[in-house]
């Protein structure tokens, strides 16, 4: 008679089947990563006088500037207006990297990680 929670011929079946489904999950992972980089951000700033567009991968896709946002007399205001707009639209990529990653840590019960 054999013992039982022995390793002998293989894997137990828990262990395989755990196996199997973090591979699922690495590959959804790969997939939703995939999309995320895909995905545009678009952060404004001064009401929409400035929007700058990236990418998931974090890459400047697209600026635009209002045409009164341009006074050669305050440069400096447009400098930050196009500043906010860009952290605005990395603050979205980031949230929505989290929210990537929250779904997949939750299953594993990881707490987050």
């Amino acid at each position: 008679m054999a013992k039982r929670g022995g390793f002998p011929g293989g894997m137990p079946g828990n262990m395989n089947n755990m196996l199997k489904q973090a591979q699922r999950m690495q590959r959804q992972m790969e997939e939703q990563q995939k999309e995320l980089e895909e995905k545009e951000f678009t952060g404004t700033a001064g009401g929409g006088a400035v929007s700058i567009t990236i990418s998931g991968k974090k890459t400047v896709t697209k600026v635009e500037i209002d045409p009164d946002a341009c006074d050669p007399e305050d440069v400096e205001t447009l400098q930050d207006l196009v500043m906010l707009a860009f952290n605005d639209a990395v603050s979205k990529a980031d949230t929505a990297g989290e929210e990537l990653m929250g779904r997949f840590s939750g299953g594993f019960g990881l707490g987050g990680f």
